[in-house]
């Protein structure tokens, strides 16, 4: 494994708001996609560095923390199939998100949203 952080993702309600509010904290220009039909500004990064985006996605609500992606680089198939066995549930299957690959997310045992991320 590389780095065990993939991606995060902070949910916001406002999406204006808050990239104002990040770029004045930050001193730094988020960059502003649409990614899944939903508005994302991605913090700045030099790659092959880690990085992340504030995201407004419904079906995510703002307030109930900050989405991290760990590395399942080759191993999410694996890892999915142990999910029910140690306590953990399935939020969100494996799901493709284009040249990226693959993300799932998973609820565990202590009620936290964790995401998933490989590029198989």
């Amino acid at each position: 494994m590389k780095n065990a952080l993939n991606w995060f993702e902070i949910p916001v309600h406002d999406i204006e708001r808050a990239v104002a509010c990040y770029e004045a904290l930050l001193g730094a220009k988020l960059k502003r996609e649409v990614f899944g039909g939903m508005p994302y500004s991605v913090f700045p990064y030099e790659p092959p560095g880690v990085s992340g985006a504030l995201v407004q996605d419904p079906k995510r609500p703002a307030g109930g923390g900050t989405l991290v992606y760990l590395n399942a680089d080759g191993q999410l198939d694996a890892i999915l199939s142990r999910v029910t066995a140690t306590g953990a549930t399935m939020l969100l299957p494996k799901t493709p998100i284009g040249p990226d690959g693959f993300i799932a997310i998973v609820v565990d045992t202590e009620g936290n949203r964790v995401g998933l991320n490989s590029s198989t």
